[in-house]
C-alpha cells in the first residue's frame, strides 16, 4: 500500500473554503467529511483536511497560526506542465485567492504561488525532468 499524506489546515468558514478549492478544480471525498471537515483529494495519494479552527484546536491542542500575520507551512505541488501550474493558480486567484509572489521561471522549474481564503500558501510548480539533467 502506498503512503498517502493527508495536510490538516484550518479555515474559518468550512463551506467557503470549500466552494474556493471545487473553483479551483479539485474535488472532495464526503465519507472523510462532515460539518466539521472537509477532505480534499489533490491526487489519489495527497488529501488536505479542512478543518473548522474549533475542530483543528481539539486536535492540535495548540493556538491556531494567525496567518495574516505568520506563515505556518507551504505546501507545494507538482504538476505535470506549466499550463496547469498557470490553471491553478488563475483559478485560485479568480476564486479570490492573491498571489503571493511573482511567478518563478529558473528553466528546468516553473512555479507561481497563492494564498488561499484563510491565507494558506500553495506553491504549484512544473519540473522539466529533462532540462533538470542539464542543470
Amino acid at each position: 500500500m502506498a503512503t498517502k499524506i493527508y495536510v490538516n489546515l484550518p479555515v474559518k468558514d468550512l463551506q467557503r473554503s470549500v466552494r474556493f478549492f471545487q473553483g479551483v478544480g479539485f474535488g472532495f471525498n464526503p465519507q472523510l467529511s462532515d460539518e466539521s471537515a472537509a477532505c480534499m483529494a489533490i491526487s489519489d495519494e495527497i488529501f488536505a483536511l479542512l478543518l473548522t479552527e474549533a475542530r483543528f484546536r481539539e486536535i492540535a491542542r495548540r493556538p491556531v497560526a494567525d496567518t495574516t500575520r505568520t506563515t505556518e507551512v507551504i505546501t507545494c505541488l507538482s504538476v505535470e506542465s506549466r499550463t496547469r501550474v498557470n490553471q491553478l493558480v488563475d483559478r485560485a486567484l479568480a476564486q479570490g485567492g492573491r498571489e503571493v509572489r511573482e511567478p518563478e521561471d529558473h528553466g528546468f522549474m516553473f512555479g507561481r504561488s497563492f494564498s488561499d481564503l484563510d491565507g494558506h500558501i500553495w506553491e504549484i510548480i512544473y519540473m522539466n525532468q529533462n532540462a533538470m539533467g542539464r542543470v
